[in-house]
């Protein structure tokens, strides 16, 4: 203790919060029965925050739960890259050594990155995932030391949160599955403007159901009362409590400053101005004590003692006496360890460091650059470079600044802080020009950069340029999700090289501007690419010309494969052999093989694809990995071996997480969606729908996902919830990137949904689109499922199909690939449905489909064939012996129907049934009577059968009474009926129930025209 004094300006009586701190330990109690919690707590700054989880953190640690505090950290104006999690994680080494060692063994290299005290952090090469494997290897670390007792992480101040940790934070509250552990972080409300870069983190974290947040709210005046009494150790009387409840409008701070001005006389004196209110104190102390503060204010938010006394140059009795005034005056605070001094509140801090003149600012940071520099001892290893860079910078000296910064933005690229190293990068190309010439000679690419590959020059021999500046950072930005950044970084870079004769340099760049624009959905990426590919024509094999080929026969796999795609992923292939570029070749071989799939050539694909996964897994590559688990399974898929598919995908699950590959993984649960509702597993669909959610990061794994729940809701008949993730899926995907598995996929839903509905025009206005671009070489599997919707509302329109079309339908299915047994299945499936729009289908087509889809595991689709035969069966009356198979055969399509809730499919199996009188329960075989007339089984009287009938050709309501000779009002009341009867939303549901259900006579529809 430097000093003891009479009035406590922190009250010792624990006030209000009552609700808060039910909610902290009502958390704490759950993630103790193990189920883990996240919380965000917000408060204005001063309202009592940090009181509340001290107060929480005392009673847990009552309860035997271990508590790790973690803080954001001030480095002047700069954040330290995953600075609470470091905090906390060596809190956690303290209190359970040997636990966490545990946790840790077999990844020491890579969570060094947060906790150097593990060991050396992890070398070589980074890569675009490389952050979110350290994210999940962070998470998993937790999961496992709060797997036998009660773990809390308290994570404060996340308004100065670097960007790092605002992912690692958004990833850890995502991903939390198991463990005894609660997560709780606090933020300054008040803070949060519009454009601070918490903000968007916050409204990520209040869509996921897995996070709580409390905000914290202004004391009540009795509580302000019961607050004062306990600083003041007396009870106040009520005209104070007045007084300080109106001037501090309850913040719990502003009530602490103003009781102890009251006790000390020097109320009076002060303004309403919270800067006066909290310089006042300060400018009270020695003038010693106020230089001390003021050094502390500029150190950041804390700062050690022997740096302080380098930095202050007073002697080590004037420095006592200083610190001595300013802690006993509750202005400064010792921290735990005793090595060091913060302010008591930041509020306090930044008031002071906002009075400081200018230059005086300026030369408080020379002063402690220089004495870090003279003694690197001063600061931990781990903050070195951040805290020399920011003070070098603020001192405004660019021959210093600019090699720290640089030294800095390699501290932060080792430990995958991306987003720091970016913000870095950006600092030293501001400061590039007016550095000296002599020190950006001296500066080498060898030392600070990794991202271009080497083109001939001796990187630790030539000078760092300004290009490769802007590479690095370009590539920082990717990783780090800024994509805009990098993309201007990179437009800037072409334009400058504009100029200079450095084609494998330029192809580099618009390899990174085609990736950049494609994931930012502002175009396919392809110009980029080509332009790359005409820069690279005719040069030696290079490291950057096979990654060009590679990318650009990855790009023409998924738009336009053929035999063009073919031959750049083998010469991608021979290139990066030739220069030794192993992930470049593993990438283009899965091409390569995913290619040899679409072109027919199925077992030597699959082969090569199979063997890249292998490999891929064995070297621990990444990247490839996790694309090699998103392929393959697709590859399976598209020619129906879904079981086969499922077991890659279950595998991939577990290793896009294990690297912590989250938009892979967000592709995997998708694939494994889709292969599953093949198989008709329709509820563990749903499951990989949310699992892929949950997990993705960008657009295109979350179009995917919504595409999945709108199948799956057009399946089980719940349409507007199919309109609503089809709109849903669109935006993600957008309009920039018109990739045919994506395109065409979502075509078929909507001419699905449009049929449903009744709106054929639409459903055929979407058809002709499709049909307009054709079916690439390889898109069959995305085509046949296309034709198939497309065929179905025609045959369900019955009497307003058209000739012409079906045709054109006829003719298109002609073009499309049946090179396996999935898709011979449903080119019979197709023909069936076209002949039966022209009313010629027979018994024999639809037994002929149903053989095709019995050899198949596709329980739904194999219900829904079964269905058509039995409705064939029974089209023209049917023998006895046909009325038993159309039994049998609608039983077992009910059956599916039933376990999947597919509703419309189990509706109409009913309707059948019903209109040919016969039971689906009891014996096989047999028969009972039952309401000839489907429309009086569903409770329609004659004129409402003779409106629906009108309704069903697309009549008006004035036209429907001209024909009937009712009014229109009457012909309204009797359509409100009908849709209420039916359970549908409007006339064009209505009028495809009828089409779908044959309520009427075909030749009574034509009629009806």
């Amino acid at each position: 203790m430097l000093g003891i004094v009479e009035t406590r300006s922190v009250s010792p009586v624990f006030v209000g919060r009552t609700d808060e701190l039910d909610v902290l330990k009502e958390a704490l109690a759950r993630a103790a029965a193990g189920e883990p919690q996240a919380l965000l707590l917000g408060g204005e700054a001063g309202v009592g925050k940090t009181r509340l989880i001290e107060e929480f953190a005392a009673g847990a640690c009552r309860e035997g739960a271990v508590v790790a505090v973690g803080g954001c950290v001030e480095i002047g104006a700069d954040g330290l890259p995953f600075a609470p999690f470091s905090t906390a994680l060596r809190a956690l080494r303290r209190h359970l050594p040997d636990e966490l060692a545990a946790a840790a063994a077999g990844q020491e290299e890579e969570l060094a990155r947060l906790l150097p005290e593990l060991g050396e952090s992890a070398r070589g090469r980074h890569d675009e995932d490389g952050m979110a494997r350290l994210f999940e290897l962070t998470v998993r670390l937790l999961e496992r030391v709060a797997a036998d007792r009660p773990v809390v992480v308290l994570l404060e101040d996340l308004h100065w949160a670097d960007a790092s940790t605002r992912h690692l934070l958004a990833y850890l509250f995502r991903t939390l599955r198991s463990g005894r552990l609660l997560v709780v972080a606090t933020y300054r409300a008040d803070d949060i403007h519009r454009r601070h870069p918490l903000r968007p983190l916050l409204a990520e974290l209040d869509r996921l159901r897995t996070v709580r947040r409390i905000e914290l709210g202004r004391f009540s005046r009795p509580e302000v009362g019961r607050q004062i009494a306990g600083i003041l150790a007396c009870e106040p009387g009520p005209a104070q409590v007045d007084d300080i409840f109106a001037r501090s409008d309850g913040n719990a701070f502003f009530v602490e400053e103003l009781a102890v001005a009251a006790r000390d006389g020097g109320c009076a004196g002060l303004t309403d101005s919270l800067r006066d209110l909290l310089l006042v104190r300060v400018e009270s102390l020695p003038e010693s004590s106020q230089r001390v503060a003021r050094i502390v204010a500029e150190g950041g938010s804390t700062v050690e003692y022997r740096l302080l006394a380098a930095v202050a140059r007073l002697s080590e009795d004037d420095l006592i006496e200083a610190l001595r005034a300013a802690v006993g005056a509750n202005i400064l605070l010792a921290t735990p360890d005793g090595d060091g001094y913060r302010f008591r509140h930041s509020l306090v801090r930044e008031a002071v460091g906002d009075d400081l003149l200018p230059g005086e600012r300026s030369r408080l940071n020379r002063r402690y650059a220089e004495a870090v520099e003279a003694d690197p001892l001063l600061v931990p290893a781990g903050e070195r470079a951040a805290r020399l860079a920011s003070h070098w910078y603020h001192a405004h000296d660019a021959a210093k600044a600019l090699p720290a910064v640089l030294d800095a933005s390699v501290s932060a690229r080792r430990r995958h802080a991306y987003s720091e190293q970016l913000r870095l990068l950006e600092r030293a190309m501001e400061l590039w020009e007016t550095a000296p010439e002599a020190v950006r000679a001296g500066l080498r690419p060898v030392d600070y950069t990794e991202a271009y590959p080497p083109s001939g020059c001796d990187p630790a021999t030539t000078p760092l340029s300004y290009l490769d500046l802007m590479a690095e950072a370009a590539v920082a930005g990717r990783f780090c999700g800024e994509r805009k950044r990098a993309l201007q970084i990179t437009k800037r870079a072409l334009r400058l090289l504009e100029d200079e004769q450095d084609p494998l340099r330029a192809a580099w760049f618009w390899i990174q501007r085609s990736r950049l624009v494609e994931a930012q959905g502002r175009g396919d990426g392809w110009q980029e690419l080509a332009t790359a590919q005409d820069l690279v024509r005719g040069l030696p094999p290079s490291e950057v010309h096979a990654d060009v080929l590679a990318n650009v026969a990855n790009w023409s796999m998924t738009h336009r494969p053929g035999p063009d795609a073919l031959q750049a992923a083998e010469r991608a292939v021979q290139y990066a052999r030739m220069v030794g570029a192993r992930d470049i070749e593993l990438n283009a071989r899965l091409t390569l093989g995913g290619l040899l799939v679409e072109s027919g050539d199925i077992d030597a694909g699959l082969a090569e694809v199979h063997e890249v996964k292998e490999r891929a897994t064995e070297l621990g590559a990444a990247y490839v990995v996790g694309r090699a688990h998103v392929n393959l399974p697709s590859h399976l898929e598209g020619v129906g071996r879904s079981l086969e598919a499922v077991r890659v995908l279950r595998e991939g699950v577990e290793l896009t997480r294990g690297f912590g590959l989250l938009d892979s993984e967000a592709w995997v649960w998708g694939n494994l969606g889709e292969s599953l509702f093949s198989l008709g597993r329709w509820d563990e669909v749903a499951e990989a729908g949310y699992n892929a959610e949950r997990v993705g990061q960008s657009a295109k794994p979350r179009g995917f996902r919504s595409m999945l729940h709108a199948r799956l809701a057009l399946a089980r008949g719940d349409l507007a919830a199919a309109r609503d993730q089809l709109a849903l899926a669109r935006g993600h995907f957008g309009t920039h990137d018109a990739v045919p598995q994506h395109a065409l996929p979502l075509t078929t839903l909507a001419i699905g949904i449009a049929a449903e509905e009744g709106r054929l025009l639409d459903a055929r206005a979407e058809l002709d689109a499709a049909l307009s671009l054709g079916f690439p070489p390889g898109t069959h599997r995305y085509g046949w499922p296309l034709l198939l919707a497309a065929a179905t509302a025609e045959a369900d329109a019955r009497g307003l199909a058209g000739a012409e079309l079906v045709e054109r339908l006829r003719t298109t299915a002609k073009s499309l690939a049946t090179n396996v047994p999935v898709w011979q299945a449903y080119e019979r499936w197709v023909r069936a449905e076209l002949l039966r729009a022209e009313g010629q289908d027979a018994p024999e087509d639809w037994s002929e489909t149903v053989g095709a889809f019995e050899t198949l595991e596709r329980p739904y689709d194999l219900a829904r064939v079964r269905y058509r035969l039995a409705e064939a069966l029974l089209g023209s009356g049917g023998t006895e012996e046909e009325r038993g198979r159309a039994t049998e055969l609608l039983r077992l399509a009910r059956a599916v129907a039933d376990h999947l809730g597919a509703r419309p499919l189990a509706d109409a199996v009913s309707l059948l049934a019903q209109r040919a009188r016969l039971t689906l329960t009891g014996a096989p075989g047999r028969t009972s009577p039952a309401p000839a007339d489907p429309a009086e089984a569903l409770g329609l009287t004659g004129r409402e059968r003779d409106v629906l009938r009108l309704v069903a050709v697309g009549r008006s309501n004035r036209q429907i009474a001209g024909e009937l000779f009712i009014s229109p009002k009457t012909a309204s009341v009797h359509v409100s009926n009908i849709l209420a009867k039916l359970g549908v939303s409007g006339r064009g549901e209505a009028a495809a129930v009828a089409h779908r259900m044959r309520l009427f006579p075909p030749e009574t529809m034509s009629s009806a025209r």
